[in-house]
């Protein structure tokens, strides 16, 4: 019986409680109002702001918990080039909705949001070659095939004017010495924000092995003292290179130069490193051996 009155007593209490006017400081949920066909947040909208309002117990009670609460509509004009309000600003919309409550002032001082252009770019795909990773004696020959060749980005227009054009697509690191035929993965940042109609991309190039030649070379010599009879004692030069199978037939040895300069001259070891100085058409990866040329002069 005791706790009968008491709970009686604690429910006559609380609903006269209820029924008092107080004023308090609470938050309340407001949602932006625009055209998701046209503009795109670039960043995370505030949900609510924080208001002083005056009321019955039992309606601040309702709003505080957000029961059957209408959120505050923004519709704001300048977007996108607008990024910030004003608490003050916001009165009219809150106003509106507070059903029952009067609204005070806006304690928020400032509400803050980012909005861009919602927009649509094609760009063509494309592979950087000099990027390729080939095994020793392996040569790129082009050109690349890339199926769809194009990739069209939505999402917001400073984002997405940010992307390189072409658009490069990333080739797995592994060394390659084979054709290479595979589908690439189509990566890009702001994956949250930004879609694009192409998701990998069918790439196929050849790969093929190098032929390869020796020459033996005439070295030319240069900045040498006058008077000096010169031996190579480690010599003769010879000159390694390699082509492509279908340039066996131009290649012109005879065009290769490779200098002696004195000035290079290392008086430890009495060498001199061999430098290339010009090249033949249509050839790689060059090499000169010895790497080291070994010199004895003597008075002529």
């Amino acid at each position: 019986m005791v706790l009968y009155c008491f709970l009686t007593a604690a429910t006559f209490w609380l609903l006269n409680a209820l029924n008092k006017n107080y004023t308090t400081v609470i938050t309340y949920p407001i949602t932006f109002v625009y055209d998701p066909q046209k503009l795109v947040p670039v960043k995370p909208l505030p949900e609510e702001v924080t208001i002083n309002v005056t009321g019955k117990g039992w309606k601040l009670l309702r709003k505080s918990v957000f029961f059957q609460v209408r959120p505050a509509e923004l519709t704001i004009r300048g977007l996108p080039n607008l990024k910030r309000l004003p608490g003050y600003a916001l009165r009219p919309a809150i106003s509106n909705v507070l059903d029952g409550l009067a609204l005070n002032f806006v304690v928020t001082d400032t509400l803050s949001f980012d909005f861009d252009r919602l927009s649509s770019r094609k760009v063509p795909l494309t592979v950087d070659s000099t990027k390729l990773s080939l095994d020793a004696g392996y040569a790129f020959v082009g050109p690349i095939v890339i199926r769809p060749d194009s990739v069209t980005f939505r999402g917001p227009e400073q984002m997405i004017n940010q992307f390189p054009n072409p658009y490069p697509l990333n080739l797995p690191g592994r060394s390659l010495k084979a054709p290479f035929a595979e589908d690439l993965t189509l990566t890009h940042d702001f994956t949250n924000l930004v879609t694009a109609d192409v998701r990998e991309a069918d790439v196929k190039f050849k790969v093929v092995a190098l032929e390869k030649q020796e020459v033996t070379v005439q070295p030319v010599l240069q900045n040498f003292p006058p008077g000096l009879l010169l031996r190579l004692v480690n010599g003769p030069v010879k000159l390694q290179y390699a082509f492509l199978p279908r340039h066996r037939d131009q290649i012109q040895p005879e065009l290769f130069q490779v200098v002696l300069d004195y000035q290079k001259f290392n008086i430890l070891d009495s060498t001199i490193v061999p430098t290339v100085v010009q090249r033949a058409p249509m050839t790689k990866q060059i090499a000169v051996t010895p790497g080291r040329v070994k010199i004895s002069l003597t008075a002529q």
